[in-house]
């Protein structure tokens, strides 16, 4: 079975050829960082501008290369959200469009359930149930993964998502974007003990996050110019590090799932795996986290996300809608605070 997977729910534009028994025939990846650069942060409608674009380009130079028609196509899957919904509208039209050419079937994908089912691209030996952090700059949530289409939401954030954080203090100690390579790389440098920085909800008996007041402390401490830019961002580092090991801890309370998985953008920082994977070994508990490309937003997670659903017949009509928002778990209460994550 052969899949023709599209992504584009933020600043990536990406397109990939999955097999249904992990391979990835072609893929493609261009981002857009130098364009959005000056601005410190993605701009939605330039965003969507370079969709347009650069997806039938992309299209094309993916099925040259694996030497293959788009007839020969079983079924196309792009991204229907969340994220900015101007890129998601691009990417999902232009699998519409694909799929009311060709006659092939189309696969609504939600972009979480890319990233919760791409550990088992990589890691052909994980089963259902598995415990999921998915940690990235839009979201922060741990998920029981039970099967396709099947989560049970145990924690998400209050406020702002961890990924977030990390472009945010990257803005606030002036270095470039996106935040979390440039965080990961000046951290090396510096001091982890150096700057007080708050931990919140370290401790709390619930496993939501919050990372609002660590960003706001992170601003305090470059305005005090007492401390080196290296000490900041080590210590800010550090305190993401403890604050997802502690909720996630009190989520593996709460679950009896064998394996903990972490994916997502942020799950490609070293230190946040390394600290993942020693309580899962605290814990007894088996680790998976996909390589560091697969975390970050690419295509073939959503075409692997759309090989397991149409293997499980999850099929969608061209009516499917774009979303800016879509849970995993619609049926999840609402958590206090903001929950705008959620």
């Amino acid at each position: 079975m052969l899949i023709l997977g599209i992504e584009s729910s933020c600043d990536d534009s990406a397109v990939a050829l999955v097999t249904s028994d992990r391979r990835i025939l072609a893929q493609a990846v261009v981002g857009q960082t130098a364009a959005h650069q000056p601005f410190g942060g993605v701009v939605p409608e330039i965003a969507a501008r370079a969709h347009v674009e650069i997806l039938p380009t992309l299209i094309r130079q993916v099925l040259a290369q694996a030497q293959i028609g788009v007839d020969e196509v079983d079924a196309i899957a792009a991204t229907a959200g969340p994220g900015l919904i101007g890129g998601v509208m691009v990417g999902l039209l232009a699998g519409k469009g694909l799929a009311l050419a060709t006659g092939k079937p189309l696969i609504a994908v939600n972009h979480l359930e890319g990233h919760a089912l791409s550990p088992r691209l990589a890691d052909p030996g994980l089963d259902f149930p598995y415990l999921l952090l998915l940690v990235s700059g839009g979201h922060c949530q741990l998920l029981e993964v039970r099967g396709v289409g099947d989560y049970r939401r145990l924690a998400t954030t209050i406020d702002d998502a961890a990924g977030e954080a990390f472009d945010k203090a990257s803005k606030l100690l002036g270095l470039p974007y996106p935040g979390g390579p440039a965080i990961e790389a000046l951290a090396r440098e510096g001091d982890p003990k150096a700057v007080p920085l708050p931990r919140p909800l370290l401790g709390s008996p619930e496993p939501h996050f919050s990372f609002a007041g660590l960003k706001s402390a992170v601003q305090r401490a470059v305005a005090s110019g007492t401390h080196k830019p290296a000490d900041i961002a080590a210590s800010f580092q550090q305190a993401v590090v403890d604050c997802l090991v502690d909720r996630t801890s009190r989520a593996l309370d709460q679950s009896e799932a064998p394996t903990l998985v972490v994916a997502g953008g942020v799950a490609a920082n070293a230190p946040v795996r390394e600290a993942l994977a020693s309580l899962a070994a605290r814990e007894k508990r088996a680790f998976s986290v996909p390589p560091g490309w697969l975390c970050t937003d690419n295509a073939a997670m959503i075409g692997w996300a759309g090989a397991e659903r149409f293997a499980a017949g999850l099929i969608d009509g061209l009516d499917a809608p774009a979303r800016a928002r879509w849970p995993l778990d619609a049926g999840a209460e609402a958590v206090r605070g903001a929950g705008v994550k959620a």
